[in-house]
């Protein structure tokens, strides 16, 4: 196996790579700032904004060699063929009993209740639908074929072919204004559904919304649902180019041991109280649910949640077959840094 290049300051014994995760971490601010070196590697960081733009880039152009994107999409991007592969890096965590908001007048009372109803994501793939989704089916037995979910956005991965139960809305409308007319019952908040209009790539303008969740009571839910299947829906993650795991099989565990160091010294000034920003918050609440990292990097510590993604994945039909651990994830502790 190829040694890792010096880590001397002449650059060019390092191997350039091209960058792109999102500037709104505070736990991978000291690899982006410089402070935590990426060991054998001279990185490049380029900043897409929103991060969701740089998911379509990598699986359309692969234009980067370092990628965030969302779980979902690499799945399918990696089922399709695309030749990148994911490390068990998630920077953005979050749990999905919230976030599907539900018309007050509709007479919905419970998950089932959507079933034969008109329902609102902005592209069927976008990770917050499918793991919301897999709460609806495998917690609530609610039968998703039964739902019409209305997309007003592009699928990242354009070889995917959608469900029958997928419609695109028409051209000049949008989830949100269908949402305010009553044309669609429930939605998802935010840039996930009806929080905003237009395209990642074009920009969007948030929209403001004011209805009820389906799960008022969605922090229970989510505290039992952990305590009992250990599943810890992830997002951002961190994939690299197939061709530079075959050439620098190494840049696998020095990536992994970059965004670890970042972490740790972040979740101390998180636990500290010295960081107590909106996000910092955020990770803090989580720790009540999920213990003292709320970020945890790892495919053993990871595996409940990346075979149910996967699981729901094939079963929402996203991917056209089941897909193996090793299909999907590099084990960076299990990659030698040396020869």
């Amino acid at each position: 196996m190829q040694r890792v290049p010096s880590l001397g300051r002449d650059p060019v014994s390092k191997l350039k790579l091209k960058i792109a995760i999102s500037t709104e971490h505070p736990h991978t601010a000291a690899i982006r700032s410089g402070e935590i070196e990426i060991e054998g590697v001279e990185p490049e960081f380029i900043v897409t904004k929103p991060q969701i733009g740089a998911f379509r880039r990598m699986v359309r152009d692969l234009a980067f060699d370092v990628c965030e994107i969302a779980p979902t999409t690499y799945i399918i991007a990696r089922a399709y063929g695309k030749p990148f592969k994911a490390l068990p890096i998630f920077v953005v965590r979050r749990f999905h009993h919230s976030g599907l908001l539900v018309r007050p007048d509709a007479g919905i009372t419970s998950p089932k209740d959507l079933e034969g109803k008109q329902c609102g994501v902005r592209a069927y793939s976008v990770t917050t639908g499918v793991w919301t989704r897999q709460v609806l089916i495998d917690e609530f037995g609610v039968d998703n074929n039964k739902i019409t979910w209305w997309v007003d956005d592009e699928e990242h991965v354009q070889e995917l072919n959608l469900p029958a139960n997928v419609k695109h809305v028409p051209a000049g409308d949008s989830l949100a204004d269908m949402m305010a007319r009553g044309d669609i019952i429930a939605g998802f908040e935010g840039a996930a559904g009806i929080g905003r209009t237009g395209a990642p790539t074009g920009g969007w303008q948030e929209v403001e919304t004011n209805y009820p969740d389906l799960f008022p009571n969605a922090v229970e839910l989510e505290t039992e649902y952990y305590a009992r299947t250990k599943v810890y829906p992830m997002h951002g993650t961190i994939v690299v180019k197939d061709s530079v795991l075959e050439e620098h099989p190494w840049v696998a565990k020095s990536l992994n041991d970059a965004f670890t160091k970042a972490k740790d010294l972040w979740l101390e000034k998180m636990h500290s109280g010295e960081d107590s920003s909106k996000v910092a918050l955020k990770y803090k609440a989580l720790t009540q649910i999920v213990g003292h990292d709320p970020l945890p990097y790892g495919i053993e510590e990871n595996r409940a949640t990346i075979e149910a993604l996967e699981k729901t994945a094939f079963d929402q039909g996203l991917i056209p077959r089941r897909m193996s651990m090793d299909e999907l994830f590099v084990d960076p502790s299990k990659v030698s840094q040396t020869a």
